[in-house]
């Protein structure tokens, strides 16, 4: 789509793309951004079902259907919450503006946490090895990132900072000034890059054998990609005083303890022996 954009000889309006935030039914609008949870979410229950039949998988299709329910509910309630503790505290002052999900406002690592929680309960409750369960959750973590920012991209939200490459755009309520379409980054590397390693790796290679290696190959690729695009993206504006005072945003202050995590999930599966393809996972 970039290279498309890129021979516009002017800015491009994103008025003109004739972008709608959903589908009008007459008596409801099923939004995009409710579409693309739920095919995030349907497509990686789908893939883990396929994952759990490979060999050495540390989980079975119960498990995965426990997850999908409660992994749902850690990304509703953890994305807005995480939300309103990092990047709108106001919310906890009003209870109904909090739960106006409809609204906007979700946080990738609110929700990221609510999922290590509904992980760690479905684990414990199964007595399984939560980090090898990790494994298998972050391979599919991606689709959800790449129809979620395209969704924002659709919805004309969370655009970037004023730009004079050939791509910019104009948003809606952002101004007269073209900006970077920050929305598409971020689909690009949070979504499809991460599918492209996460995949391959899962099912060529023998990844899924060291425990630990793919959550932290995962969260290390996505701090990095998030890091890399905050310097494209516009700050919230309640927090853009913080940015100034810090050097960095605060999507970038958070990243940092996901690079450490991943970084250190990974360096320790590659320190400890890989499972045997024949051995169960009890062995793990």
């Amino acid at each position: 789509m970039l290279s498309l954009l890129a021979g516009a000889s002017a800015p491009l309006m994103w008025e003109d793309l004739g972008l709608r935030p959903g589908i009008d039914l007459g008596f409801f609008t099923l939004r995009f951004y409710s579409l693309a949870y739920m095919g995030g979410i349907l497509l990686a229950y789908w893939h883990l079902s396929r994952m759990v039949k490979a060999p050495g998988a540390p989980l079975a299709q119960r498990h995965v259907d426990d997850l999908f329910f409660y992994c749902t509910l850690g990304i509703i309630i953890g994305g807005r919450l995480g939300y309103a503790t990092f990047y709108q505290p106001s919310l906890w002052a009003d209870p109904a503006a909090l739960a106006s999900l409809w609204h906007g406002g979700m946080s990738f690592h609110g929700g990221l946490l609510g999922v290590a929680l509904a992980m760690g309960w479905v684990a414990w409750r199964g007595q399984l090895n939560l980090v090898r369960v990790s494994d298998y959750v972050a391979v599919n973590v991606g689709f959800g990132m790449l129809f979620g920012r395209i969704a924002n991209f659709i919805n004309g939200e969370l655009w970037g900072r004023t730009s004079d490459v050939p791509w910019a755009m104009v948003f809606p309520g952002a101004g007269p000034v073209p900006r970077h379409p920050s929305q598409l980054y971020e689909a690009l590397l949070e979504g499809a890059l991460m599918i492209a390693i996460m995949l391959p790796l899962f099912w060529k290679t023998r990844a899924r054998w060291r425990p630990g290696l793919l959550v932290g190959i995962f969260l290390t690729g996505i701090a990095l990609a998030r890091f890399t695009v905050e310097f494209f993206r516009e700050p919230d504006a309640q927090l853009a005083g913080f940015a100034m005072r810090t050097g960095l945003s605060m999507g970038q202050w958070l990243t940092l303890p996901l690079l450490m995590l991943g970084a250190g999930l990974a360096i320790r599966a590659f320190m400890r022996p890989a499972l045997g393809s024949a051995e169960r996972d009890e062995a793990a």
